[in-house]
C-alpha cells in the first residue's frame, strides 16, 4: 500500500482552509480593486443581470451601449462559474480552481519529464497522477511545486489560464512524442488524436490575448527548431499549431469576430506609446527581470532568484571546468534561463520606437498590440528552475557514492533542507502583501479590526458595491434598469454590479467615437487638470467623470480624504444629450445648481460606509 503524499496532503489542507476561511468571512472579505472588482467582476455581474451570457447581437449596459462581444466569451471556465454561483462565491471557486489546475498540470508535466526515459515511464499513464513506479520524494517535490505556482498572486481574472501554462506544454509534448516515428502525415494524425482533440480543447481554460497567442509563437518556434534537431518534420506538432488555432478562434469567437471582421476605430488605435531611450530600455529588461510586472508579481526577486543564480554559477562554471560546453547549450535549467531572458528582451523592446516601426510596417494588425506580455510566462519558469534544482540536488543526495561520505543524519538534514526550500518560497508568496493577494489582505484587515478593535478604512468585497444601498436607491427611484446614468466620486463598475445601466465604463476596447462624445462631457474637468487630460486623451480606458481640481477622486476608501473640491466640472447639457438621466455621486456637490444639475434625494444604509447623492436634470 502506498504511503500517504506528504505534498497531497499540503495541498489538500491549504484549499481546506481557504474553503473554511472564506465561508467565514464571505463578502466581508478585503478583494483586489485594481483592475478585479472595479473591471472584471463588474462584467461577469452585468452578465448575469441582463442574461446575456449567450447573447447575440445586443448591447451592454455600459460606456452607452457597448457589443456584448466586448465582454468575457461565455466559451471559458471562469465565465461558467458566474453562470450559476453568486459573484463572490463564483470568486473564491476561480481562486480554489486555478490552485487545483496549477498543482495538477505542473505536477504532470514534471513528472512526464522526470519518467519519460526510464522504463517506469513506459508505464506511466495518459494522465496518470501516481506513476507505477516513483519516487515518494519526487512526487512531493512535483507536487508542492504544482502548489507554489498555484498560490502565485498573478492577475485574479486570469489566475486559471496562468495556471493552465503547463498543462499546454505536457499536452505538446505527448503530441509530439505520439508522433514521433510515424512515417507519413496521416499516421501522426492517427497516433497523435486523442491528444490533439485535448489540444483543441485548451483554450476553454486559457485566453488568447493574455497567453493563446504566445503559445501559438512559441509551438511555432518549437516546430521549426525541432525540425532543425532531430532532422525530421513534426506533423504532429504542425496539427496542434492547427487544432489549437482552430480552438482559440472557437472559444473566443466573439473576440476574433471584433478583429477580423468589425471596422469601426476603438480607442486602441489613438492610445499613445510610451517609448524609451535605449540605455532606459536595457534598464526596464533589468529591471522586469528582477521585479517582474504588476499582474505578475511573482516575488521570485526575494528567494528563488537568488537560489537560481547561484545554481547557475556553479552549473556553467562545472561545465566549463569539464570541458562540456555541448552541455551548457543542452542543459533544461540554461534553456529555462534564456527563456525568461527572451520574455524580458521582448518586454523592453516594446518601448522601442524603431521595433514599433518595423511592426506597423510588416504585420499592421498588430499595431498596438502589447506583445510584451511575454512576461506572463515568467513566473511559470521560475517554478520550473526551482523544480529543477531541488530534484538535482535530491539525485545527488540519492547517489549511493556520494551517500557513502555522508551520516545518515547528514543527509536526513539535506532532505529536510530540500522540502524547507519550496515550503518557504510558498511561505513568502503567501505571507507578503502584494497587489493581488487577497488571502493576507483579508486576514490582516480582519484580525486588526475584530482583535485590535482597529477601525479599516479599507473597503471590503460587501462594502464596496453596497448591494443593499443601490437597492434602496433603485426601489426609491423607480429605476427600470434602463435608463443611464453615471458615477462621481467612486467606479461606476459599482453601479454596473448593482444592475444600473453607466455612460461610463471602464475597458480598454471600446468604439474611439463615443470616447470623443463623453469627452466633450468632461472637457471642462480636462482643461483645469493636463495629467488628467493626458491621461484620458492618451490612453482613454477609464471613461469617468473627472476632478477639474484632484488628480483622483475615485477613493478605494470608506473615507473621501483624498477630496479637496466638491465642484463638479461638467459639460451637463453634453451628458444630458447621451441620454444621462441620473448622477450617482458619493460628494455632494457644490456647484450643482450652477451647472444645470439638481439633487433628488440622499441616501445612506447602515450595511454601508457610502453616502451616495442622486443628482437629476431639472425640467425645462
Amino acid at each position: 500500500m502506498r504511503r500517504v503524499s506528504f505534498g497531497k496532503c499540503i495541498v489538500f489542507l491549504f484549499l481546506l482552509f481557504v474553503v473554511l476561511f472564506y465561508a467565514a468571512i464571505g463578502e466581508n472579505s478585503y478583494i483586489a480593486i485594481q483592475d478585479d472588482l472595479d473591471l472584471f467582476q463588474a462584467q461577469f455581474a452585468m452578465l448575469q443581470n441582463t442574461g446575456s451570457f449567450f447573447a447575440q447581437y445586443v448591447h451592454a449596459p455600459f460606456l452607452g451601449g457597448v457589443s456584448r462581444d466586448v465582454l468575457p466569451s461565455e466559451l471559458s471556465l471562469y465565465t461558467v462559474l458566474f453562470m450559476f454561483l453568486p459573484p463572490f462565491v463564483a470568486y473564491v471557486t476561480g481562486y480554489v480552481l486555478k490552485v487545483i489546475i496549477a498543482v495538477f498540470s505542473m505536477r504532470i508535466l514534471l513528472l512526464d519529464v522526470i519518467y519519460e526515459k526510464t522504463e517506469s515511464g513506459k508505464k506511466y499513464g495518459s494522465f496518470s497522477i501516481n506513476p507505477v513506479f516513483y519516487d515518494d520524494h519526487v512526487d512531493n517535490f512535483a507536487t508542492l511545486t504544482g502548489l507554489l505556482y498555484g498560490v502565485l498572486n498573478l492577475f485574479p481574472a486570469f489566475g486559471i489560464p496562468f495556471a493552465s501554462i503547463p498543462l499546454i506544454v505536457f499536452l505538446l509534448r505527448k503530441a509530439y512524442r505520439a508522433g514521433t516515428g510515424a512515417k507519413t502525415a496521416g499516421a501522426a494524425f492517427g497516433k497523435s488524436f486523442k491528444w490533439l482533440l485535448l489540444i483543441f480543447l485548451f483554450p476553454f481554460i486559457s485566453y488568447f490575448s493574455y497567453l493563446g497567442f504566445f503559445i501559438l509563437g512559441y509551438l511555432f518556434v518549437a516546430i521549426i527548431w525541432l525540425w532543425i534537431k532531430d532532422k525530421r518534420f513534426s506533423f504532429s506538432l504542425l496539427y496542434a499549431l492547427i487544432f489549437l488555432t482552430i480552438g482559440n478562434v472557437v472559444f473566443e469567437y466573439r473576440l476574433f469576430y471584433l478583429m477580423l471582421f468589425t471596422d469601426t476605430p476603438t480607442i486602441r488605435e489613438t492610445m499613445v506609446q510610451t517609448y524609451l531611450s535605449a540605455p532606459d530600455i536595457l534598464g526596464e529588461m533589468g529591471n522586469i527581470f528582477v521585479n517582474g510586472m504588476m499582474h505578475v508579481e511573482d516575488l521570485h526577486k526575494f528567494f528563488i532568484m537568488p537560489i537560481c543564480g547561484v545554481y547557475f554559477i556553479y552549473l556553467n562554471v562545472k561545465y566549463i571546468i569539464d570541458r562540456n560546453f555541448e552541455g551548457i547549450f543542452t542543459d533544461y535549467f540554461n534553456l529555462g534561463v534564456l527563456i525568461l531572458v527572451f520574455n524580458c528582451v521582448v518586454y523592453g523592446l516594446y518601448y522601442s520606437e524603431p521595433v514599433e516601426f518595423v511592426i506597423e510596417t510588416l504585420l499592421p494588425p498588430l499595431t498596438g498590440f502589447q506583445y510584451n506580455r511575454t512576461i506572463f510566462f515568467n513566473p511559470f519558469i521560475w517554478c520550473v528552475l526551482l523544480f529543477i534544482i531541488v530534484y538535482r540536488c535530491y539525485k545527488k543526495n540519492s547517489d549511493s557514492k556520494f551517500r557513502r561520505h555522508k551520516s545518515r543524519g547528514a543527509l536526513n538534514f539535506m532532505l529536510f533542507m530540500q522540502y524547507v526550500v519550496i515550503l518557504v518560497a510558498i511561505g513568502i508568496v503567501l505571507l507578503t502583501p502584494t497587489r493581488y493577494n487577497d488571502l493576507y489582505r483579508t486576514a490582516f484587515l480582519t484580525a486588526r479590526q475584530e482583535l485590535f478593535h482597529h477601525e479599516n478604512d479599507d473597503l471590503n468585497y460587501r462594502e464596496f458595491y453596497s448591494t443593499e444601498l443601490f437597492d434602496k436607491i433603485k426601489k426609491d427611484l423607480d429605476y427600470n434598469g434602463e435608463d443611464y446614468c453615471v458615477a462621481y466620486g467612486m467606479h461606476p463598475a459599482i453601479l454596473e454590479y448593482n444592475g444600473f445601466y453607466t455612460l461610463d465604463g471602464y475597458l480598454g476596447f471600446y468604439p474611439q467615437s463615443y470616447k470623443e462624445r463623453f469627452r466633450e462631457v468632461i472637457a471642462p474637468a480636462l482643461e483645469r487638470m493636463e495629467p488628467t487630460r493626458l491621461y484620458y486623451d492618451e490612453w482613454g480606458a477609464r471613461c469617468y467623470l473627472y476632478s477639474g481640481s484632484d488628480l483622483s477622486i475615485v477613493m478605494a476608501t470608506k473615507s473621501m480624504t483624498g477630496v479637496t473640491d466638491t465642484d463638479i466640472y461638467i459639460n451637463a447639457e453634453s451628458l444630458k444629450d447621451l441620454g444621462c438621466k441620473y448622477i450617482l455621486s458619493r460628494i455632494e456637490i457644490s456647484n450643482a445648481k450652477e451647472t444645470g444639475i439638481e439633487l433628488i434625494g440622499t441616501y445612506e444604509d447602515e450595511s454601508s460606509p457610502y453616502t451616495i447623492y442622486v443628482y437629476g436634470f431639472p425640467e425645462a
